[in-house]
């Protein structure tokens, strides 16, 4: 069997892309991507990932409002969300979730949001995108409450940082974890060293394209073929083959992003 990646966290609508997005996803093709789930961070940013996903059927979309954008959009961003729910190429709600490091929306109206996100992807039978930003006890505590009330969360912790406690809880309550550039870069042991506890059928491998290029890619624009390299590392922190540990996060995400095939 030939071997399959799945880019689950891509910025594909950024202006960086504008120009070369068809050479782009040339390349991620040559990379044996099949599928590249492009996430959205507004209102305005949803439709666009959605028409993206339209035009192109290597992608998917979410729609979602990122937590640091939420104070800044229009009193009708929620209504558009909602508008797009049911469309096919939406596979996720996201990115949302909390977030300490930067100040741009009141930390009570970013948990509104968040909780917002939570319960229609309940409804639709959707996953959750999260961002977390030195928020990680926040984003367990009200991911604890959600699933003490309704039972495991059908969610990712994506581009994840966090602590090996952070990973346990967030395990503990059904959720995958996604590991991005970050991982391969040479202060980042702590965190291989967490990665290196997660179990093979709850992880998954994303870029942040246009952030957070891998090494040996590091200073580059991030693309969605650059996905190897941090898999490439994340085989050798797991110790499995490459191959094994494609087989699995391409399994893993067809399984948790309802339409990604």
């Amino acid at each position: 069997m030939p071997i399959e990646w799945i880019d689950t966290h891509a910025h594909l609508d950024d202006d960086r892309f504008g120009a070369d997005l068809p050479d782009v996803l040339l390349r991620a093709a040559q990379a044996n991507l099949t599928q590249i789930i492009v996430v959205a961070t507004t209102a305005a940013t949803s439709r666009t990932c959605v028409r993206l996903a339209e035009q192109h059927p290597v992608l998917r979309a979410t729609i979602g409002i990122q937590p640091n954008h939420v104070a800044q959009e229009p009193t009708t961003a929620w209504d558009e969300i909602l508008a797009l729910a049911h469309r096919p190429e939406v596979v996720a709600l996201g990115e949302t979730g909390l977030d300490r490091h930067w100040d741009y929306t009141p930390f009570s109206q970013q948990e509104d949001f968040f909780a917002r996100h939570l319960d229609l992807a309940r409804q639709l039978e959707r996953a959750v995108v999260i961002h977390c930003r030195e928020a990680e006890a926040d984003v367990v505590r009200m991911l604890r409450q959600d699933y003490e009330q309704h039972g495991p969360v059908r969610a990712v912790m994506h581009s994840f940082t966090g602590d090996r406690g952070t990973a346990e809880a967030c395990l503990q309550m059904g959720l995958h974890i996604s590991f991005a550039g970050m991982l391969t870069y040479k202060n980042a042991q702590a965190l291989r060293d967490v990665a290196a506890k997660v179990p093979l059928d709850r992880v998954l491998v994303e870029t942040d394209s246009p952030y957070l290029a891998p090494v040996p890619k590091r200073g580059q624009r991030n693309e969605p073929a650059f996905v190897v390299h941090t898999a490439a590392c994340l085989a050798q922190t797991l110790g499995v083959p490459l191959d094994v540990l494609a087989e699995y996060t391409t399994r893993n995400a067809r399984r948790l992003f309802a339409g990604v095939g």
